[in-house]
């Protein structure tokens, strides 16, 4: 009688190969969990899927799991603590979200029990390769800012390549369905959280980037080096080009201390003039030194800061480098960088003009909800109104506020975690005059979905008051939104929406001034 090996989750290593009959949990059954549990189910593994949230939208997704095939799916906070067994016995395999902190009990005990922890990206690598389809090359970025803008700017320019790309992973496609797809990609743009990283153990991309390292999620690595060791493990096994940020020498040094495939280089970015083997800036021209043969002597022209919109800051510029540094490395020519720049545009919440009272202009920069983002958004602007707060998440504002404090005309403070930036305000910026009023530290607990709309109508209001003649007034909180709005979305919508009600207001009350 011969005997059969049971399945490993070290043979999975392609779409055709490894994955029957391997016992899988699944923590998580938002997009990504969803989607690994519907790839797993359709490889033949024996898939157990736990989420902590036993909500209606949650069981409609389970009954849909169940009809593709997965074996069970375990919704509510009790599930969360153990590690359930799959067909009767211990899992092979726990694949999870990236909401899942590496100490929630279940991924310990797995972890502990010598259990293989993947991220979903992770399982999408191995899977990636399949029978009569092409294999995608990967273009992977991080960082605590700038991933969004510079991996749709990198998608718009393999496009304009002609070549089939797609933005992935935490913005547009999940990266399962992308290596999914029936006909397959010439190269996937995928943009990584630290929460991916983490759990992510073989990938070799083509090329990589960390665009900036700052504080942020400290909460959920337990501390920065942690976080700091996650977005390094980026640059493991690239295969062509490591992209770092000249500006930001923590970049440098994990490109340095990266086991990298040979031959693989180090490619940097600057807003200063670049040196060898980097893109940079000279006058108001993007020019790259790394990818051409006489590099020691000689640049390219990619694209103008025109080419960027109407408002290009430094750290667009910064975004758009970064992009064209990984696109470059997969053979796009100059032409098509500049084309996909132009035809790039910011998403909504990104320094996002919304209105203008006279020559008072209106900038949402929701998305910017650490204080890096926040100080990059600032340093494109003088004489700011800016409007601040939210859930800190443990961080310093104490460098933000020094760096900025110049700018300043005055601060509107929102949101109920506030303290360490009122103290920041006071320390840094003494002569910035402050507006913190009861309606503006609202929370949801108390108003429920009509906070932020409260929130922001007395914020708005509160900024015009402080405005001069020519200020801009900025939304670029430094924090997180949850305390008073669903997300980060739902606090620019709310800011658009009583600027458009405060400027319409003040345009009418002018015309209905009786006249001499």
């Amino acid at each position: 009688m011969t005997g059969t090996t049971a399945p490993r989750p070290e043979d999975l290593t392609s779409w055709d190969q490894g994955a029957r009959g391997l016992r899988v949990v699944v923590t998580g059954i938002g997009l990504s969990g969803f989607a690994a549990a519907d790839t797993l189910a359709e490889l033949g593994a024996r898939v157990v899927v736990v989420d902590g949230q036993d909500s209606e939208e949650n069981r409609q997704k389970a009954d849909t799991l169940r009809i593709v095939g997965v074996e069970d799916v375990l919704l509510g906070a009790a599930h969360t603590e153990a590690l359930p067994q799959v067909a009767g016995s211990t899992p092979d395999l726990v694949v999870t979200s990236p909401g899942w902190r590496p100490d929630q009990p279940l991924l310990a005990a797995a972890q502990a029990a010598g259990i293989p922890v993947w991220s979903e990206v992770e399982l999408a690598w191995r899977v990636r390769e399949r029978a009569g389809r092409r294999t995608a090359e990967w273009l992977v970025l991080t960082g605590t800012n700038g991933k969004t803008t510079t991996t749709q700017m990198a998608e718009s320019i393999l496009l304009a390549a002609g070549l089939r790309a797609v933005a992935a992973g935490n913005v547009g496609t999940p990266i399962l369905d992308a290596v999914r797809d029936p006909e397959g990609f010439d190269v996937i743009v995928v943009e990584l959280s630290s929460f991916q990283l983490h759990f992510t153990h073989s990938m070799s991309p083509l090329a990589s980037a960390v665009l900036n390292l700052a504080e942020d999620h400290v909460d959920w690595h337990g501390g920065f080096e942690a976080y700091r060791d996650a977005k390094a493990k980026i640059y493991e096994r690239t295969r062509a080009a490591c992209v770092y940020n000249v500006e930001d020498k923590a970049t440098e040094r994990m490109v340095e201390e990266a086991d990298v495939v040979e031959g693989a280089r180090a490619i940097g970015f600057t807003v200063g003039t670049p040196s060898r083997s980097m893109l940079g800036v000279v006058e108001d021209l993007l020019v790259d030194r790394a990818y051409l043969a006489e590099r020691g002597s000689s640049a390219l022209e990619l694209a103008s800061f025109e080419d960027l919109g109407p408002i290009a800051p430094r750290h667009l510029v910064q975004n758009a480098l970064a992009a064209a540094a990984l696109t470059r490395a997969a053979g796009v020519s100059p032409l098509a960088v500049r084309e996909g720049l132009r035809a790039f545009s910011p998403g909504a919440h990104r320094i996002e003009p919304v209105g203008a009272l006279g020559r008072v202009a209106f900038i949402n920069d929701s998305k910017a909800t650490n204080p890096h983002a926040a100080e990059a958004s600032l340093g494109a602007f003088t004489d700011v109104v800016w409007i601040a707060g939210g859930l800190s998440k443990g961080v310093e504002y104490t460098d933000l506020v020094a760096a900025s404090a110049s700018r300043l005309r005055a601060v509107v403070v929102i949101g109920t975690d506030v303290e360490g930036l009122l103290e920041a305000l006071e320390t840094k910026a003494p002569q910035v005059p402050v507006v913190r009023v009861p309606e503006l530290a609202v929370s949801r607990e108390e108003a429920g979905d009509d906070a932020g709309r409260r929130v922001m109508t007395a914020a708005v209001e509160a900024a015009l008051d402080a405005a001069g003649e020519t200020s801009t007034v900025l939304l670029a909180p430094a924090a997180a939104s949850m305390d008073q709005f669903a997300n980060y979305a739902a606090r620019g919508e709310r800011f658009a929406e009583a600027v458009e009600a405060a400027v319409r207001a003040r345009a009418e009350s002018v015309k209905d001034v009786p006249r001499a």
